[in-house]
This record gives C-alpha cells, structure tokens and sequence, in this order.
C-alpha cells in the first residue's frame, strides 16, 4: 500500500495533476482540513526521497522558510500571522512525526522500504501548493475559526474527511493532532 501511495503521489507530482477531489462536505471547514489531510500525506513520498538519499528528517531551514511564507501570506489576508505559524508548526511536526514512523518500519523491515520516490522538489511544490491553499482557506473561514462553534465544525470536518480518505488510525490522530490549534 506505501509503495502504491508513494507511487501515486509521485504520479501526480510529475504531472502536476491535481489532488484527489475534496472530501465529502463536513461543513465549512472541509476544505481547510482537506488540504491538511492531503499535506500530510506527502509525508510519504517525502520519506521515501529521504530514506533513498539518506537526507535527514528535519530540515529547520525549510521548516523556517515554509513557517515564513505562510506567516507572510497570513498578515497579507488580514489573518493573525502567529497564528498561522502555530497551525503550520503542528502541521510540520505532524509530517515529521510520520516520516520518523516510515523509517522505523523501513529499518525493522528493509524488504518493504522504498526503492524509487519523486524528487524532493515535486513534493515540495505540492507542499507548497496545500500550504497556499490551506492560508486561504484560514482566512476565508477566520471568522468561524474565531467562534464558539469551531471546535464543532473542526470535528465535522475531520471526522469526514478522515472517512472520504478512508485515513488509517495513525493518520486520523495526525490530522486532530493538526487541527488542534485551528479553534481560538
């Protein structure tokens, strides 16, 4: 299954084909958590390159760079710039987290590590691509974000999410432990 989801992200990122459609609508919040969900599945194809090219998990210069960027496009829609930065750190620590489990498996079992994986730089620019996205959607949707009703609407949209991607156990707690700054 990692290796078909590797592969088929490396598909897309070649072609530059857009991500599967969007979850089944959860409310509001959908799209924003879709987005999310889609950014931390390109922990996989990440990996991969890393284990490959045995390349380091993190990379605080690209965390920096990414946490920069967003914090930059936030406070140019209006959006509480750090904010934005600590939605996009639990989404980084959540990637990093899966990588770490990935090369786990990989050590314990090497038959089943990658052989292949896209470049970097493909999965880089889809990255940033959710990365804009997600941006857009915080600030189309601050408001809500702002409400009594968040915490509500961000388990919607998770919990459908995390069905329409039919996500495994460990990437359902990946994607609440990302949206769990989303509400404030």
């Amino acid at each position: 299954m990692l290796r078909a989801l590797v592969a088929g992200l490396a598909v897309a990122g070649a072609f530059g084909a857009a991500a599967p459609a969007q979850a089944d609508d959860g409310g509001p919040l959908t799209a924003l958590v879709d987005a999310a969900a889609q950014r931390l599945q390109t922990a996989e194809p990440v990996a991969a390159n890393k284990w490959n090219t045995k390349g380091p998990i993190e990379d605080p210069a690209r965390v920096e760079q990414v946490l920069t960027s967003v914090a930059t496009d936030a406070s140019a829609r209006g959006v509480d710039a750090q904010r934005v930065r600590r939605i996009f750190a639990d989404q980084i620590a959540a990637t990093e987290a899966i990588q770490h489990s990935r090369f786990a498996q990989w050590k314990l079992d090497p038959a089943a590590a990658p052989t292949t994986a896209p470049d970097l730089a493909s999965s880089r620019q889809l990255i940033d691509g959710l990365n804009r996205a997600m941006v857009e959607q915080l600030a189309a949707q601050w408001s809500l974000l702002q409400s009594a009703q968040c915490g509500d609407r961000v388990r919607d949209a998770t919990e459908a999410v995390s069905d329409t991607r039919q996500l495994d156990e460990f990437y359902r707690r990946a994607l609440w432990f990302v949206t769990r700054s989303y509400c404030g």
